[in-house]
């Protein structure tokens, strides 16, 4: 008995920008207001040790809601190897969790996060894998309230092997952001 659910039909990351190029690409905006080039300088300024290829980059400059969903090709910088499959489960553990509780803040731009911490995280692990292979990383959030958010995940090898199956729920609190006038 065997079935999993589809792998989304997502451009290869060859032929997506790397969140280093999309983060250039705005700072080279003139017009990008200076709190934006601050937020987007100090993300750039982080050594993470994993690459990105946003597929459906969310649009930071906005606060309008965005459906609670993204996917990411994400793979470790460096070779890992084919030794102990444990390292690469403990690269995925990281992989996992970047990015993974703010699905559940996209469709509420509208607010600052003032705090935001993991309540728990699970992950389960149903096929090799090789972390410093290109794998899709989906992230959705079914549901957010009270000060929390759920958020689910599937880390998908290129041939469409469903690997990794992850699961985090956190406490997020927010503040309404200050409404500009139009005066």
């Amino acid at each position: 008995m065997q079935h999993q659910f589809s792998m989304p039909a997502v451009p290869p990351p060859e032929e997506l920008l790397t969140q280093e190029e999309l983060i250039a690409r705005f700072l080279q905006n003139p017009n990008l207001a200076e709190k934006y080039r601050r937020r987007l300088n100090k993300i750039q300024a982080e050594n993470v040790p994993i690459d990105i290829k946003p597929v459906n980059p969310p649009d930071i400059f906005t606060t309008e809601q965005q459906e609670p969903k993204q996917l990411f090709w994400v793979r470790a910088r460096g070779y890992i190897g084919d030794a102990d499959m444990k390292a690469h489960c403990c690269v995925a553990a990281y992989i996992s969790d970047y990015a993974f509780l703010g699905t559940a803040l996209l469709p509420h731009r509208q607010y600052n996060v003032k705090f935001m911490v993991s309540l728990d995280h699970s992950m389960w692990f149903h096929a090799p894998f090789r972390a410093d292979h290109w794998m899709l990383y989906e992230c959705e959030s079914p549901w957010a309230g009270g000060c929390r958010g759920l958020v689910h995940g599937r880390l998908w090898r290129r041939d469409g092997v469903l690997a990794v199956t992850c699961a985090q729920e956190g406490v997020i609190r927010v503040e309404q952001k200050p409404t500009q006038s139009k005066l």
